[in-house]
């Protein structure tokens, strides 16, 4: 379906453009927040609470308000002022002004921005709240409303952000370049135009700021922070540079922070542009980085833990993966579409089956469908013997669903995990075992004898898959005992990435129905 509006080509087309879009409200929230305008006995606390639960309403509130005041005194810094200067009636005329759409019908990519927002927001939070209580305020609405300009560029041309995504992040082309191609104009001084207009909280219009017009005093400091490994020296650069060691004790760099860390992740946590900002943040917070990377990735996992789309992606699920491992690689389509492919004649069947795996809603009526499907991919991306594991419900064995390439006798294997010592670790968690000449001694003493009898093989990979916190499915796969090339277990690692997000899926639909 084309965008709705024509692209503009230059700054001032696009403030006007996107100064003008509204923002759809999930219809659910709309009832909910509508029904608490009319309820006498809500307070403005609990009004404010339902409302934030809507990104673009908690905007939409705040641009009202601060439009009103046409930019006499300071601006609203938090949603609970804005109803208090807004009245409840002028919030319940602004609801009905607003469009309710099913959440389904919100572009995934406005949705998919507004899940970093909240991302963000929770890394603000769990960072420096407490540190700086007297300014949570502060802290949680510029984080949470920090990239809302970009919300409305998501809304008008959600492809824009897929092709953004896909070239920046996946084949790492330069972001001015890009965005001057498909932009017309650079993104971050267009975004701080707007937080201009909107007139936003002043830590946003500071934080653009920084991002357009003081990039040599970032510079200098991500430059500092690159040295974890020599505290004294960091330290010394600091007290000789007065200008760059009161920045960093400025309270509204917090948000640009955590901004910086949940946009950085949603690609991969170990990339360069997100190690720098991990660096950053450890030296804003005097901190060491391995203490900020165990805070950032807990408040990652409970971000996710509230995120209810199930359809959307986390960087809290990319910690359950081989470190390296990226959600987009080079020449990416789509940004859940996988990115390497079979060196076989079965590349366009592989693709065709993984993109079944990852349509929106689920086609899987139930699990046996699904691992159905999982084993197809499997097998068309290059594996010739698969077993397909489903945990029991107690979690304590594994039962033998989809096979291929197998005798006969394989169907309904059971694998208990009191006997072994690596099933008992597949069913702890998502991971993965990969057996080879050089480590089989120490792994094949482990293995059910019938699983060892099934894949007679020095050459094996075991990946266990789990969903909410649960191993789902176990993938036991080889190539009739040869060795496994990094390009075939490259090709494996993305089918199984496609089989954990089919779940998912398959999981949100269920809870749906």
């Amino acid at each position: 379906m084309p965008d709705k509006h024509s692209i503009p080509n230059n700054q001032g087309a696009w403030l006007k453009q996107l100064d003008a879009v509204r923002l759809p409200i999930p219809a659910e929230r709309h009832l909910q927040v509508r029904r608490a305008l009319g309820d006498s006995r809500r307070t403005i606390r609990d009004i404010a609470d339902l409302i934030q639960g809507s990104p673009a309403l908690a905007l939409a509130v705040l641009r009202e308000v601060n439009k009103r005041q046409n930019g006499l005194g300071d601006p609203a810094e938090s949603l609970e002022v804005a109803l208090t200067r807004l009245g409840l009636k002028n919030a319940e005329a602004l609801l009905e002004r607003l469009p309710s759409v099913p959440e389904a019908d919100i572009p995934p990519a406005l949705r998919q921005l507004q899940a970093i927002s909240q991302h963000a927001c929770q890394q603000a939070n769990g960072l420096f709240a407490s540190r700086l209580a007297r300014l949570w305020q502060d802290i949680h609405w510029g984080s949470l409303l920090f990239l809302a300009p970009l919300w409305t560029l998501a809304a008008a041309h959600p492809r824009l952000f897929e092709e953004w995504e896909r070239r920046v992040l996946a084949n790492d082309e330069p972001p001015v370049l890009v965005e001057r191609e498909l932009l017309g104009t650079s993104l971050m001084p267009l975004c701080l135009k707007l937080a201009e207009r909107w007139h936003l909280p002043d830590w946003i219009v500071q934080g653009y700021r920084l991002l357009v017009e003081d990039r040599r005093l970032l510079a200098k400091a991500l430059h500092v922070a690159r040295d974890t490994d020599h505290p004294l020296a960091r330290q010394q650069r600091l007290d000789e540079d007065e200008n760059l060691r009161r920045w960093l004790t400025q309270p509204a760099n917090t948000i640009v922070l955590a901004n910086g860390l949940a946009l950085s992740s949603y690609h991969a946590w170990d990339s360069p542009h997100s190690m720098r900002w991990q660096r950053l943040t450890a030296l804003y917070m005097q901190v060491e980085l391995d203490e900020l990377q165990q805070q950032v990735h807990q408040l990652a996992v409970h971000s996710a833990r509230q995120q209810k789309q199930q359809d959307l992606w986390h960087p809290a699920e990319a910690l359950l993966w081989p470190w390296h491992a990226r959600r987009l690689g080079p020449s990416t389509e789509t940004a859940d579409a996988p990115t390497t492919q079979p060196a076989t004649s079965d590349a366009v069947e592989w693709k065709a089956l993984c993109a079944n795996l990852l349509s929106t809603p689920s086609p899987f009526v139930n699990v046996l469908q699904l691992s159905s499907a999982a084993r197809d991919a499997v097998v068309a991306g290059g594996m010739r013997r698969v077993m397909i594991f489903v945990a029991d419900r107690t979690q304590s064995a594994l039962l033998g669903q989809q096979g291929h390439g197998l005798s006969a006798d394989s169907a309904g294997l059971k694998l208990e995990a009191a006997q072994s010592q690596v099933v008992r670790r597949l069913l702890a968690g998502a991971g993965q075992l990969r057996l080879s000449p050089a480590n089989v001694a120490q792994f094949s003493p482990l293995l059910p004898g019938n699983l060892k009898a099934l894949f007679p093989s020095e050459h094996l990979v075991l990946r266990s898959i789990a969903l909410n916190g649960k191993v789902a499915f176990v993938l036991v796969a080889d190539q009739d005992g040869l060795p496994l090339s990094d390009a075939s277990l490259q090709i494996f690692g993305k089918t199984a990435q496609c089989i954990e997000r089919a779940l998912m899926l398959f999981a949100g639909r269920s809870a749906r129905g």
